[in-house]
């Protein structure tokens, strides 16, 4: 039975379109292929030890899923703008970290529609592979695509005009309760087109009209590697619970799913240090 130790990060997900997203979990100097661990047995425990995620420092307490107190303080990525586009403060020339926010901000975004359990807008910064790793990190199972925009504040104007209208949060709940049922989503963003014409081309007025620009794609499905559903949900805390095992039913989002309806949401533990045993 293979032990692997160290601090972990939040899993990465890989996916073509039509396939099934594959699940690599960074541990240490390692990386665990969890895609063929499904059905099999899992050991995990908690040694007591967070490390930052950017600094590596020793932390008692990790905040925005990874970070030490002063990197929390200090990274633009960071900042409560990440949370909340629409108060991007870059061109006001107090981002914490400039060249940071040109690479990150400064570029193109793109306001999608998704399918997580119920219907959601939301941003992300990259579509060109085909499957954004932020549709994967919800657990999307349905995602489009709607609006391209020159910039992380552009998008978080845009997307607080939709959000009136449509949730901008993932119930991760209903996330994991089961396959949701096929929503029409170009229906969607033709109904939400109609809401918003009016605050679009208010935007688009005052930031010139290149600003947003319209995508004609059609909507892409997302599979999870899944093999039961948990009927009822039971959160694992790494922070009560320092040890826990199971058989691993599916991998959905950044959650395990394990026997008995419990679940943990490995990106929450991103820099903790785990020994992980499998079967």
């Amino acid at each position: 039975m293979p032990t692997y130790s160290g601090n972990i990060r939040k899993m990465r997900g890989q996916a073509e379109i039509g396939s099934t997203v594959e699940y690599s979990l960074p541990i240490g100097d390692s990386h665990i292929s969890m895609n063929p661990l499904i059905g099999t047995a899992l050991k995990v425990s908690y040694q007591g030890v967070i490390n930052c995620v950017h600094c590596n420092t020793k932390t008692k307490k990790s905040f925005n899923q990874g970070y030490c107190y002063h990197c929390l303080m200090k990274l633009a990525q960071c900042d409560t703008c990440i949370i909340k586009p629409e108060t991007c403060h870059y061109e006001q020339g107090t981002c914490r970290e400039p060249q940071w926010g040109e690479d990150n901000c400064m570029n193109d975004h793109f306001v999608y529609l998704a399918n997580t359990g119920t219907l959601k807008v939301g941003i992300t910064r990259h579509v060109s592979d085909g499957v954004s790793s932020r549709w994967i990190d919800q657990g999307a199972t349905q995602a489009i695509p709607i609006l391209r925009v020159k910039n992380r504040l552009l998008s978080g104007l845009v997307e607080t005009v939709i959000k009136q209208h449509i949730a901008d949060k993932t119930n991760w709940r209903a996330m994991l309760k089961e396959h949701p049922k096929e929503a029409d989503l170009i229906a969607m963003r033709e109904h939400l087109f109609g809401l918003v014409e009016m605050e679009l081309d208010d935007i688009g007025s005052q930031y010139g009209l290149q600003a947003i620009s319209l995508i004609d794609m059609p909507a892409i499905d997302i599979q999870y590697p899944v093999s039961e559903y948990p009927s009822k949900i039971k959160s694992i805390n790494l922070d009560k619970e320092f040890e826990f095992e199971g058989v691993l039913n599916g991998i959905k989002g950044q959650y395990w799913m394990l026997d008995n309806d419990r679940v943990i949401n490995m990106r929450k533990y991103s820099g903790y240090h785990l020994d992980i045993t499998t079967n």
